[in-house]
């Protein structure tokens, strides 16, 4: 039980830090894309959802927690609860999603929770601003989140594919992203 504990911990540490890299490399390319303020690609979210297919939902969860936190520690309060908010609101829409007594598509299982997410943080913006103003941003949010989740499933699409199946064997019961 011990070495299994120890696996578990090593392996999502390795996440969590393929999660800032991704995470970092999308910092970079949002100015070259001429991406607006808050938009952004959601690759570090490919590395939630993958733990979520293929690990336990404790690490995943874990995940994005600690994505919230490092977040809070190198972009501020602000940056901080509202990737928590918009983390967790879109864990939950995922996670329900696999729950569900039918399949969904993974095009829709993405674009759920890319939108999720944007809603998270629209609400957690409002909360802040203490006003709906950041709700005039909506639209372009959730149009920009039907686009993202597009290249995110298309994204994970090939990368999950492309994964030994050694390290997918543990898929859940659904056929989201089946080779």
């Amino acid at each position: 039980m011990r070495n299994s504990r120890a696996k578990e911990v090593a392996l999502t540490g390795m996440l969590f830090a393929l999660a800032i890299a991704l995470s970092w490399l999308e910092s970079c390319l949002a100015p070259i894309l001429g991406l607006i303020p808050a938009l952004k690609l959601g690759l570090s979210n490919i590395v939630v959802m993958y733990a979520l297919l293929f690990l336990r939902t404790r690490t995943a969860f874990m995940l994005v927690l600690l994505k919230a936190l490092f977040a809070f520690l190198t972009r501020g309060v602000t940056a901080g609860i509202l990737s928590a908010c918009g983390g967790v609101l879109s864990f939950l829409v995922l996670w329900s999603l696999l729950h569900l007594p039918f399949t969904v598509s993974d095009y829709i299982f993405c674009v759920c929770g890319a939108l999720a997410h944007n809603v998270g943080q629209l609400a957690a913006a409002s909360f802040i601003l203490s006003s709906a103003m950041a709700l005039a941003y909506a639209p372009v949010l959730l149009v920009a989140g039907i686009v993202v989740g597009g290249i995110s499933c298309l994204l994970t699409r090939a990368l999950f594919t492309s994964l030994p199946k050694e390290i997918t064997q543990h898929r859940r019961k659904n056929n989201l992203f089946q080779k």
